[in-house]
């Protein structure tokens, strides 16, 4: 019985490596994301970036900082990435002006005056989207590559 027992064991543990797809999967998607925001960022801030998300997860803290200096406040970022239903006005009060605010809500986007742009996923595929506007009002010039993704409304 001990050896049937065993023997159970020693065949889930072989097995157990075809189902760590499903995290691996999740942080390649969120790697993506890191890059898509980082290349943002990039196009949008010409200094050094300092990146803000609110109630950051620990995988998103790993995945996120292979690409960005992390900030532990809004006070001290100059690229605020609201992922979550967060008031960003309680988080940054008084700096709106110099800070750029993107989220992965395009609702948001379209409500809040606040938001340059979005990044959101949609039928599992990444969408990008900026607020003409709003690029001006804030002198931020995007390169061409990113002319498909600036609305006008």
């Amino acid at each position: 019985m001990k050896f049937i027992i065993f023997l159970i064991m020693l065949i889930s543990f072989l097995n157990a490596d075809q189902y760590t797809f499903l995290l691996n999967k999740y942080d390649k998607e969120l790697e993506l994301e890191a890059k898509i925001i980082s290349n943002i960022a990039i196009a949008a801030i010409k200094n050094e970036i300092k990146l803000y998300i609110p109630e950051i997860s620990n995988v998103e803290k790993e995945v996120y900082s292979k690409f960005f200096n992390l900030s532990d406040s809004c006070e001290n970022a100059n690229f605020i990435y609201i992922k979550k239903s967060i008031d960003a006005n309680s988080l940054c009060k008084n700096t709106q002006n110099e800070k750029i605010f993107f989220t992965n809500n395009y609702e948001k986007l379209l409500n809040d005056n606040r938001y340059l742009g979005a990044f959101f996923w949609n039928k599992s595929r990444p969408n990008i989207t900026f607020i003409k506007n709003r690029l001006k009002e804030q002198k931020i010039t995007l390169p061409d590559d990113y002319s498909n993704f600036v609305e006008d409304f």
